[in-house]
């Protein structure tokens, strides 16, 4: 199988909340002091024990002691002699009186503060192993049960208060140093709200499930669904949601929002914008009708309002064309945006423009498509340019037709600027020609869900065709049901297609964390849930194409078939054991271009 093989050398990576715990840190230095900060922030309970008490310990703990945050005991004065095995037997005898450690941090085995000898911290290791308590020995690696990561915790970039929101960076040992610089690095590169946008976003998730009786809190928790994207069935008035459904929906919503708004965006939510992403209330300004010129007014015309539908193509910003650039940093009064631009193309954006991001969230596409139409026809009555932003280009999928025939019925005739369509550009950066002499012949490019979710009847298999499937990775398993099951001629338009056909999810085209998974029509629905949350937007290319350019290649397809070819040419591309390889990331040469 395609699952991956264990590779010893990693760190299983957690996190604790230490709420009525104590942390136990032996050792007065500046370390000892570091971790006890660490523990306070953890919400733990710190009881620092140190060899001559307050008066060895560093200025940082004796104020916390003063300021009562710590205990701060002397060894010493703890019910033992001052031989260092009586020692342990006190440390032993004390951490039995206390209900409950979850750690022992050892500090003082470092240079300073009354080094402690390796012989010493085995014997407090030893007395921790025993109690089941783990530790963590300050340079002695190998009398350590967990280690600390290189952290940093997000302030509120208004408040400068610290937000819940935190990154930790390991290098399980090989140099902690560097560790401490690709955490800088990592802050470095994240926007600075992003510590409020955590804020809003777990306002919004408390919010949903306090208004829940609370046996039903946790029934609006979508933890198992790997992608928010997952349909939602739609209702009706006869049969209306339950408040665990509408909860669940609300809580969708909350998930699509901190899946594809920018930071900025986010973290600048109002009490009022975060209410609307909740209930799904219009945030539009009702309509108002023009005025009509009058006869006697002196005052210039106004300026005529208009409407561009904008391709922002596949989502790196280099793809934009120089119309779509223009239309965003020259033209552009309003932008209304579709939640699948990336922030990248929308930071191109002057600030001096109005950007609103539609909500089109499971469950209420319909409703927010006519808000942003709405909107679009407002600001252009105002004599406002506005561009409709789409992500790929607008008349693939984009729904650029209706909003077409919409504008053209409210007096506004848009203005269509193509974008670089996703349904090309994604399988050229997954290394897939769609087209390919030998291989493919020709292209197709169909949608995996129709009008309010329903499904769609899906192309049968052509050995020379490449497929592309958009907006169908949320709905995989249904896909590849409705492909590969020989009965299922409702789904299916023509022939089951064989289990061993190649096929390819594309996800986030173009962009830094652009990942990849190939597999077969047998394995790739198990390759997808092992490869962890599914990234939006996502594609599906289907067909021989997908293996055509690999290594050596292989453009032989139409002349050599047959069963057994085609399992051997499939297990050459993806290994003799393997059912699914996973790419992460772009090619170097096209990030350095």
């Amino acid at each position: 199988m395609g699952f991956p093989k264990p590779q010893g050398g990693a760190s299983l990576m957690l996190t604790f909340k230490l709420s009525d715990r104590t942390v136990v840190i032996i050792g007065g230095g500046t370390v000892a002091a570091s971790r006890a900060f660490a523990a306070l922030e953890a919400d733990s309970s710190v009881t620092v024990v140190v060899k001559g008490g307050k008066e060895a310990a560093c200025e940082e703990l004796r104020w916390r002691a003063d300021e009562q945050q710590i205990a701060l005991l002397d060894w010493d004065k703890l019910p033992a002699s001052s031989t260092s095995e009586n020692d342990v037997k006190a440390l032993d005898a004390y951490m039995a009186s206390l209900p409950s450690v979850s750690f022992v941090c050892i500090t003082d085995t470092v240079l300073g503060y009354s080094q402690r000898s390796k012989a010493s911290a085995e014997q407090i290791y030893n007395v921790c192993r025993a109690r089941n308590i783990p530790v963590n020995t300050t340079d002695i690696p190998q009398l350590c049960d967990f280690s600390f990561a290189a952290t940093h915790r997000f302030v509120h970039h208004e408040s400068g208060q610290r937000t819940p929101i935190q990154i930790g960076v390991t290098t399980n040992g090989q140099g902690c140093r560097l560790a401490g610089r690709v955490r800088r690095d990592v802050v470095a590169s994240l926007p600075k709200e992003i510590g409020a946008a955590v804020e809003k976003v777990g306002y919004m998730r408390s919010t949903v499930k306090h208004e829940l009786p609370e046996e039903d809190e946790h029934a609006c928790e979508d933890s198992s669904t790997t992608t928010p994207n997952r349909p939602v069935p739609q209702r009706t008035p006869s049969d209306p949601e339950t408040p665990v459904e509408q909860a669940r929906r609300r809580m969708k919503w909350v998930a699509q929002v901190s899946e594809y708004w920018p930071i900025h965006k986010l973290a600048a939510m109002t009490a009022q914008d975060m209410a609307a992403v909740l209930t799904g209330d219009s945030l539009a300004v009702p309509q108002t009708p023009p005025r009509e010129p009058s006869l006697h007014d002196l005052s210039e015309p106004d300026r005529k309002g208009r409407i561009l539908l904008v391709g922002s193509g596949p989502g790196h910003p280099s793809l934009l064309t120089v119309a779509t650039r223009d239309a965003l940093t020259t033209h552009a009064d309003l932008v209304l945006s579709d939640k699948l631009v990336p922030a990248a193309v929308l930071d191109l954006i002057p600030s001096t423009v109005e950007v609103r991001i539609a909500r089109k969230f499971p469950g209420n596409n319909d409703g927010a498509q006519n808000e942003m139409m709405e909107a679009a026809v407002e600001a252009a009555r105002a004599g406002r340019t506005v561009v409709r932003l789409k992500q790929g280009d607008p008349v693939v999928y984009g729904r650029a037709g209706e909003e077409v025939l919409y504008f053209r019925s409210h007096g506004f005739e848009p203005v269509v600027i193509p974008g670089v369509s996703s349904a090309l550009a994604g399988p050229t950066f997954a290394g897939v020609p769609v087209t390919q002499r030998g291989v493919a012949e020709s292209l197709m490019v169909c949608t995996g869900v129709g009008r309010k979710g329903k499904d769609v009847q899906l192309p049968g298999y052509d050995r020379a065709r490449t497929t592309v499937i958009l907006m169908g990775v949320a709905r995989l398993p249904q896909v590849v049901a409705a492909l590969t099951d020989p009965s299922d001629t409702a789904r299916r338009a023509g022939p089951a297609y064989p289990p061993h056909m190649p096929i390819a999810i594309v996800e986030r085209a173009s962009m830094p964390d652009q990942r990849v998974v190939y597999s077969t029509l047998k394995d790739i629905v198990l390759a997808m849930e092992s490869s962890g949350e599914q990234r939006p937007p996502g594609m599906i290319v289907l067909g021989w194409a997908v293996l055509a350019l690999w290594e050596q290649g292989d453009v032989e397809v139409l002349e050599e078939g047959g069963q057994d070819k085609d399992e051997e040419r499939v297990r050459r591309w993806l290994g003799a054991d393997a059912a699914w390889r996973v790419c992460e990331g772009v090619d170097r040469q096209w990030a350095e271009l």
